[in-house]
């Protein structure tokens, strides 16, 4: 299959079969978001694999911190369903950013302009886990509910860096049509 072929035939999966990934082919996701571009090649990004019988724990974190927030009013979304996918998928992936502590507080441009970079970085290294993932016949789903959980996920992880997202995967349950697209021309704008 060719880059744009794998572009083409990606899809968000929601529901995962209870097969377990070996972890070799995990392993090749994994290599493939360290290929990523990054600014100045810094490699900002860092992994925690979730996988087996922790995945309940983490879903009960996940599921805290949604109350948590619900209980204060905040409209949580489809979070909760997000939490079921997670537990669910026989493997999430957790992405950091080593180079920022936890949360985002008040700063000078330069650390913004380099915060950026690193979250440009890191989206390129969870989009070739997904494009990976995809030639190695996994589905996957790139996650940012996890916000909704963030200090209860991070402290239970261990992490003391910010959390990007986090990328379901394992063998897919569903086989979900295409979403549509703007066109290119929609899109674009020639100079």
């Amino acid at each position: 299959m060719n880059t744009f072929e794998v572009i083409a035939q990606r899809r968000s999966i929601r529901q995962f079969k209870d097969t377990p990934v070996p972890d070799e082919l995990l392993q090749k996701v994994l290599h493939a978001a360290t290929l990523a571009p990054s600014g100045k090649n810094d490699q900002p990004w860092r992994f925690i694999v979730v996988k087996s019988d922790k995945r309940a724990e983490m879903a009960r974190l996940m599921r805290t911190g949604i109350d948590k927030l619900a209980a204060l009013g905040i409209d949580t979304g489809s979070s909760k369903w997000t939490a079921r996918v997670m537990e669910q998928a026989p493997v999430t992936i957790f992405v950091f950013n080593v180079n920022e502590e936890n949360l985002v507080r008040e700063r000078a441009i330069e650390d913004i302009l380099a915060q950026v970079v690193d979250a440009q970085s890191i989206g390129a290294a969870i989009q070739n886990m997904l494009l990976a993932a995809s030639e190695v016949g996994l589905g996957t789903l790139w996650i940012c509910d996890v916000f909704y959980a963030y200090e209860e996920l991070c402290a239970w992880l261990g992490e003391t860096h910010q959390m990007i997202a986090a990328v379901s995967l394992g063998y897919a349950d569903e086989q979900p049509a295409a979403r549509s697209r703007k066109p290119v021309s929609e899109v674009t704008r020639w100079l």
